[in-house]
């Protein structure tokens, strides 16, 4: 079920950046709206499963490791995460470095994957929420670019199909480690969201005026990801 569901998150969002990926506020508004879901999920949902771990030490300095290594992951991608593609001119994005940031990010969110007892966990559905704007982006940036001659084009598909495959691959690959790890996978992951989400929702608006569309869109967010909250078991 989890490897489904990640698998058409990521075909879905493709095809809406295919046919719709001209529309540039649709991708933000997507973006914003799972940004909102993200940090309720992080804070509501992974935090403290990673905090109330027995045994588990300086699990703080692998949730700051996190945001370091999504840092350096958006080196590759030029900030392709949260919809930057535009800002940047096309050339400047590599195929192999943008697919190789893709690739990372979602391959390590992936690998806790391995430990969920829940078959819809909130951390599953976060990543898959998380799935559809940046595959939207994804969608966009491959089949609506600008084609010349002396451009050649990028293995589309192949790429698409990396990118899909990639959290599946990070949890088979957690199946291989010792469960009492979770903590510190999960605490990693969390700085990556946390970082994601607050980038997104905190970015400066245009002369620092109040975006009311984008705080109504993450209270969105935010409501999805409590009601979710507030309906699955917590016994865990």
């Amino acid at each position: 079920m989890s490897v489904i569901l990640l698998i058409i998150s990521v075909i879905a969002g493709v095809l809406l950046g295919k046919y719709f990926g001209k529309k540039e506020k649709l991708a933000k508004n997507l973006l914003i709206l799972s940004a909102g879901f993200l940090i309720t999920i992080c804070l509501n949902e992974v935090f403290p499963q990673v905090y109330v771990s027995e045994g588990s030490t300086n699990l703080g300095i692998f949730v700051i490791l996190g945001v370091l290594l999504q840092m350096v992951l958006e080196a590759l991608t030029k900030g392709f995460e949260h919809g930057h593609f535009h800002h940047h001119n096309e050339h400047n994005i590599l195929p192999v470095a943008l697919m190789a940031g893709l690739f990372v990010h979602a391959f390590i969110e992936g690998i806790p994957l391995a430990n969920e007892q829940e078959a819809l966990s909130p951390y599953l559905l976060g990543i898959v929420f998380h799935n559809i704007p940046i595959s939207f982006i994804l969608g966009a940036f491959l089949f609506n670019r600008n084609e010349s001659k002396s451009t050649p084009p990028y293995p589309s598909m192949l790429i698409v199909a990396l990118f899909a495959l990639a959290s599946p691959l990070g949890m088979l690959l957690g199946n291989y480690f010792n469960p009492d790890l979770q903590p510190y996978f999960l605490a990693v992951v969390g700085g990556i969201f946390l970082h994601i989400s607050s980038v997104i929702i905190f970015e400066s608006n245009k002369n620092h005026n109040i975006d009311w569309a984008k705080i109504g869109l993450v209270i969105i967010g935010v409501s999805l990801a409590l009601v979710m909250h507030l309906f699955h078991s917590h016994e865990h």
